[in-house]
């Protein structure tokens, strides 16, 4: 939704974005524009020959490469979780084919939720047949970080940054999408459960013997891999990296060694890189959401995903303790 107005009149317009991706180039590019046409004093017609401009941008990276971004970022939470490199390969092979069908998809103007769906449901299969043929001694870390590269972080943060904010409409329609995005990816991998006869395999543990130089280089490689992806300047992705390296050794630090707990340690880790993406985001000129989404990417809960996904596909019977099993 758009609006102009003036003093006497007020227009609102309404646009369809059937293909709406992350691409921090153009919030990057869309924010120095705003600074440029307040100090200069820009006419509309100005103001629209630049956002011309900005839209016939090409991406930092071409297709091949964010599909192997979105590979790598997913091996790297194969070892956060715990996996050995083996399966970190296996999780950047899943994760890279699932990412390319999303893309054809999506040129091709499928619905997304069924293309989320048919991505995340093509990434677990195949993660869970590598496990009869890789030899790895983690065989079920891929499957848990393959289709990672789906979940909906981005509109996530926007929804609740709308709703504090009081853009309830903007919020609700936003949370309604996450939703939506995390329904297909449930879809598709309860489909690969069901189809392969899964056993709950979220019981084991996903913490490695190195929690801080092996978790550093596998926040990092994440970081990296979503910078790609979400077409964050080829400038910046050192910056992400080390944001992610701050995020997950403070929260294994206050987590693990202070025995805090995960909720304390991940609440400290994103708070430190907000604190140091506002310093670094003036210095570069762009948005702070450009530096801290890619850098606080590797907090996300994977295993607990498919923990939920497992107490609610394992409940028998509606009662009160396996519902309140679930939601804990």
């Amino acid at each position: 939704m758009l609006n102009i107005s003036d003093d006497d009149h007020s227009y609102t317009s309404f646009r369809k974005c059937r293909r709406h991706g992350a691409n921090m180039d153009v919030i990057a590019a869309v924010n120095r524009l705003t600074w440029a046409a307040t100090e200069a004093h820009y006419s509309l017609d100005d103001y629209e020959t630049e956002l011309i401009r900005i839209t016939k941008r090409h991406r930092c990276y071409p297709d091949f490469l964010s599909c192997i971004g979105a590979g790598i970022a997913c091996g790297g939470f194969s070892t956060l979780f715990g996996g050995d490199a083996i399966a970190f390969l296996c999780t950047a092979i899943c994760a890279s084919l699932g990412f390319w069908l999303r893309r054809l998809f999506n040129e091709w103007e499928v619905n997304p939720d069924v293309s989320v769906a048919i991505a995340a449901f093509v990434s677990t299969f195949f993660a869970w047949f590598s496990q009869f043929v890789s030899g790895s001694a983690t065989p079920w870390h891929p499957m848990i970080a393959c289709s990672l590269f789906i979940v909906p972080g981005i509109p996530l943060i926007n929804a609740v940054d709308d709703m504090l904010n009081n853009y309830i409409i903007s919020g609700a329609t936003r949370a309604i999408n996450t939703l939506l995005v995390v329904g297909g990816m449930t879809f598709g991998i309860i489909l690969t459960i069901r189809l392969g006869s899964v056993n709950d395999f979220t019981t084991m543990n996903v913490v490695p013997d190195s929690i801080y130089l092996v978790h550093a280089i596998a926040a990092a490689i994440g970081a990296i891999g979503f910078s790609v992806i979400f077409n964050v300047p080829r400038r910046l992705v050192p910056v992400t990296a080390l944001g992610a390296i701050l995020s997950v050794c403070l929260r294994n630090f206050f987590n693990l060694e202070l025995g805090s707990g995960p909720i304390a340690g991940s609440f400290i880790g994103a708070a430190a890189v907000s604190l140091m993406t506002l310093i670094t985001s003036r210095r570069f000129n762009v948005p702070t959401h450009v530096l801290s989404i890619p850098s606080v990417i590797p907090l996300v809960p994977g295993v607990l995903l498919y923990r939920v996904l497992f107490s609610i596909i394992n409940i028998k019977q509606l009662t009160a303790g396996a519902l309140m099993l679930s939601i804990q």
